[in-house]
């Protein structure tokens, strides 16, 4: 639809769409006190939580990566939408009817169907496919979860359907419901050979959630011998709405029950999913046809709420072969990702969850997953079981293949503990193990050894000092009651100006302020906060803008009139000084017998602004208006 959407229309969203709500939908949130929340940064890998959401000014901002903003903000940021989408998209979660007015639409639209669009197709593909499932066609992918002891109702739950051997089934249902033909190949729902098709011919799905609960893509199991695709599992390949690096298969389903416990259990396939949530392991998750990688592991720390004052655990469940073997040493090589401990569960039968539930019952998954080994230990004994012990030589070659694992420990307090887990394990004696470990640990600094990079010219924003320097705090206190409360402002800040701050960021704030009428301007706008960043051009003013808008104030209460006058008329009191300091400077080079008429001007300034200056102090001592 041509046109802009409404001011009034974008306010109203921005009112009824709850930033903690939104963003819950993606990071984990915990009390931080002073009226804010805060998790881990979704948009930057950290290991302390530094990003802060603040419900009552609906803004949030990290203060590790700097991004911040509004509700608009995020959702454009973490999912790639446009202002746009993003209006369109909270609009349709919160009610709110959007209307359009003539003008230019406040940006231009991404080229490719809208992402609602798209999650909208799947939709439709997951419902149909459900209904499918019930369908005389699909009795063998009934079979074929009947035999690993999933039921209708467990199907019901996990979402699963079938795809109709029919070339286009699907395609003709997303025509009927209005989606084009280039919304349903964006979408990863229907391929192009010689004309369009369902790319999921055929097979039984599992629909690939987000964490909100949208489904975002499928995986398809070969069921039929004639099938024409040898491979077992088609999967969704990327677009738009799908990343198979960042997706997890269950993570809808497991994230409150991940918070909760602090614990994810990564499994490696659907099935094994539901077999871990039927028998009472509520925390699993599956890649979706890649191994587990960086991008997953920072997706489940932002729900584990991984961090260094919180420790989790994260439990891999690998195969006993020499594929299981591998996957393992793969995930210790990412072990560095996480603060939480990780751990192995490994069936000695080498039965996968799914098999294991239908041998031996839930309890028996249960089990599987308490019985849990630490990783690195599990890896130890894989590097040592590949030499013959009764040999030397043997000994000698596993103690210092062992030696290199036990170096690349995240936590070095560990390393000698370790160190003498290996001699145990090997039959040696312990201060062997330690040399081997101090020689693997050398050789391991010489190698990372890099020569310092070419000296640059830095940026002019990295030029610019330290925010939060100490020089800086009277002026970021201040801009903190500007955006947060202004109406407690009154009349104290009628004198303030662009000068008054002496940061060149926080002086474009001030900038913003004042262009938007002032402090007074934003008593009783409750979308103060975020119209200020809007109308910033510059990104450093807007992600100070972010941070003054969450930072809490340091003060229990809410400021009051003395709070007030002590930032205030101290925060000029400051440039008068300043101004002092100057004229003084003026004083001293300018010659009182030949320039007498300039030396008794500025003299007579300098007494003036002494005066103003006392004027100043006493009111910000005083909190006198």
């Amino acid at each position: 639809m041509a046109g802009r959407i409404r001011d009034d229309d974008i306010a109203e969203v921005r009112e009824k769409a709850r930033i903690d709500e939104v963003v819950s939908g993606y990071v984990t949130l915990r009390n931080a006190g002073g009226g804010s929340l805060k998790g881990l940064c979704p948009f930057h890998d950290e290991k302390t939580p530094s990003f802060h959401v603040t419900p009552a000014r609906q803004f949030f901002h990290c203060f590790g990566c700097q991004e911040g903003g509004d509700v608009f903000s995020f959702l454009m940021k973490i999912d790639g939408l446009g202002f746009t989408e993003a209006v369109e998209r909270l609009a349709d979660k919160y009610g709110v009817q959007l209307r359009r007015e003539d003008g230019d639409a406040r940006e231009e639209r991404p080229r490719g169907p809208q992402r609602s669009r798209l999650v909208e197709a799947h939709r439709v593909a997951q419902e149909y496919y459900a209904d499918q499932l019930a369908s005389p066609d699909a009795a063998v992918a009934r079979q074929f979860l009947t035999e690993r002891g999933f039921d209708r109702e467990a199907a019901e739950r996990f979402g699963n359907g079938f795809a109709p051997r029919d070339g286009d089934a699907l395609l003709r249902v997303l025509r009927q419901k209005g989606f084009t033909d280039e919304e349903s190949i964006a979408a990863g729902l229907v391929a192009v050979g010689r004309g369009a098709y369902d790319r999921f011919r055929g097979r039984l799905l599992w629909p690939i959630r987000d964490a909100s609960g949208d489904t975002i893509g499928f995986g398809a199991r070969r069921i039929f011998d004639d099938d024409r695709i040898d491979a077992k599992y088609l999967n969704t390949p990327e677009t738009p709405i799908y990343k198979k690096s960042q997706v997890l298969y269950g993570i809808d389903l497991a994230r409150r029950e991940m918070a909760r416990a602090s614990q994810a259990v990564v499994v490696e396939g659907y099935t094994d999913v539901m077999a871990c949530h039927l028998a009472g392991v509520g925390t699993a998750v599956a890649t979706c046809g890649t191994a587990f990688g960086d991008d997953h592991a920072r997706v489940l720390r932002r729900f584990l709420h991984d961090h260094e004052e919180f420790r989790g655990e994260v439990i891999f469940t690998f195969d006993g072969d020499a594929a299981g073997q591998k996957a393992a040493l793969k995930a210790f090589d990412g072990d560095q990702n996480f603060v939480s401990q990780t751990y192995v569960a490994v069936e000695p039968s080498g039965l996968d969850p799914c098999d294991l539930r239908l041998k031996e019952g839930d309890a028996a998954v249960r089990e599987l997953v308490a019985r849990r080994v630490p990783l690195y230990r599990f890896v130890l004994g894989n590097v040592v079981g590949k030499y013959d012990l009764d040999r030397a030589d043997g000994r000698v070659d596993a103690v210092r293949e062992g030696a290199r694992l036990v170096t690349s420990i995240r936590d070095r307090s560990k390393v000698d503990a370790f160190a003498r887990e290996l001699a145990g394990m090997v039959g040696v004696d312990v201060e062997q193990a330690r040399e081997e470990v101090r020689r693997a640990g050398n050789r391991s600094s010489r190698q990372q050894q890099q020569p310092p990079p070419a000296a640059t010219t830095p940026s002019p924003e990295q030029r610019l000092p330290d925010l939060r320097d100490p020089r800086f705090t009277l002026e970021r206190e201040t801009l903190k009651l500007v955006i947060q409360h202004p109406a407690a402002l009154g009349n104290a800040a009628r004198d303030v100006g662009s000068n008054d701050f002496t940061h060149p960021v926080y002086r474009g704030v001030w900038e913003l302020v004042a262009a938007a009428g002032g402090p007074s301007a934003g008593a009783q706008d409750p979308g103060w906060a975020s119209r200020l960043r809007d109308a910033a051009r510059d990104q450093t003013v807007a992600s100070a803008l972010s941070a003054l808008g969450v930072e809490p104030l340091p003060t229990a209460k809410e400021p009051d009139a003395a709070y007030v006058a002590a930032h205030v008329y101290r925060l000029l009191e400051l440039t008068a000084q300043r101004r002092i300091a100057d004229l003084k400077s003026r004083l001293q080079r300018t010659n009182p017998v030949d320039h007498a008429a300039d030396y008794n001007r500025m003299f007579g300034e300098l007494v003036a602004l002494e005066q103003h200056r006392r004027t100043l102090h006493d009111r910000a001592v005083g909190g006198a208006p």
